[in-house]
This record gives structure tokens, sequence and C-alpha cells, in this order.
């Protein structure tokens, strides 16, 4: 049977359990094009009040799903990309963050960007440029 995309996932990290899912939002103006794509991972302890929102949103020379990319893939012009899907992306993702300092209980949601963690996940997971 396979997972559904709606349940969160569970990441266990040094005997405790972390909760994780992934949404991607964008907005779609007359014109019907997809505008401001942001692919979204949201972590959280399990029985935990807080939160953590790590955004990616387009830009320039930053790559995020748009028809393109498949989904949960984030990357730069420069070639690296990460999957947001994998669980290896992900704790490296909670560990950065923890260590710029999240505390997993207090409320409410911190927002981080992802693409100021983009690097050292990257470098972290292996992701080297494509040719």
């Amino acid at each position: 049977m396979a997972r559904s995309d709606k349940k969160a996932r569970r990441l266990v990290v040094d005997g405790q359990t972390f909760l994780w899912s992934l949404r991607h939002t964008h907005h779609v103006p007359d014109n019907g094009r997809y505008e401001d794509c942001c692919e979204t991972l949201v972590i959280r302890l399990f029985k935990a009040r807080g939160r953590l929102h790590v955004h990616f949103r387009e830009g320039p020379g930053r790559l995020v799903p748009d028809g393109y990319l498949h989904a949960g893939a984030v990357g730069t012009a420069g070639g690296r990309f990460l999957n947001l899907h994998e669980p290896g992306t992900v704790r490296a993702l909670l560990d950065e963050a923890l260590a710029k300092g999240w505390c997993p209980d207090d409320p409410p949601t911190e927002e981080l960007d992802g693409w100021a963690l983009f690097d050292a996940v990257a470098t972290r997971r292996g992701a080297v440029p494509t040719e």
C-alpha cells in the first residue's frame, strides 16, 4: 500500500521522534501560469508545541518544482539539488536548524529561509553540481 502524502512522516533522532511533511504552494493569476512557487518543509517534535517551517521560494538562480523539476526537488542554477522527500535531507535540515538555535518545544511556528541552509545541507548530503 502506498504512503499517503497527507500524512506526516516519522524521523527518529537520538531517541526523539519528529514528524515532518512537505507541501507546495503557488499563486495562479488570471493568465493561468504558476507564480511564487514555494516548497515548505514542516518539522515538529512529537507532542511538542513548536513547529519549524523551512521555505524554499523560487527566485533568481533558485529552482523549485514548477513542472520541470519533480515534486520535492529544490536546487540552484549552479546545478546543486536536494530532494526534500529524502529522510536524510530532512535530517540534515533539522540538524542545521537546531544548530542555528531552533527549539522544538517553543511555540509558535518558526519560519526559516531554506536557501540560508541550502549550501551546508547540500555539502553534507554530497550534492555536487551537474554538468
